[in-house]
């Protein structure tokens, strides 16, 4: 819970729209899927979230599990693509892997 209300407070405000957080909405060659993420404030918001979390979550990690996350992200975006231009299965795809992504940060030992 603490990291996904971190990471809603941090998103940026007011910043470039012509980006979301893991790919450039203005290059081309963006497929189906991206085209629809980029026109919808709320998937490019999840974006941002998701690929915010999954970049802190990685850099805690050594390469072992980092290179599970990496594998799981390639896996992840597979079935994300698959929804090609269907918003409410690419809103479902974010919330899995955001949810998966957050057990990650839950399952993390922290100091009180």
């Amino acid at each position: 819970m603490a990291l996904a209300l971190t990471l809603s407070l941090s998103a940026p405000f007011g910043g470039n729209e012509a980006r979301a957080a893991s790919f450039d909405c203005s290059a081309s060659g963006l497929n189906a899927n991206e085209k629809t993420i980029c026109d919808n404030r709320q998937l490019n918001d999840d974006d941002v979230k998701m690929a915010t979390m999954y970049t802190m979550l990685k850099g805690l990690f050594a390469m072992g599990v980092s290179g599970n996350m990496a594998d799981d992200q390639k896996a992840w975006l597979k079935t994300r693509e698959a929804c090609g231009t269907d918003v409410s299965c690419i809103e479902k795809a974010y919330e899995v892997r955001i949810g998966q992504l957050q057990k990650l940060y839950d399952g993390i030992d922290k100091p009180l």
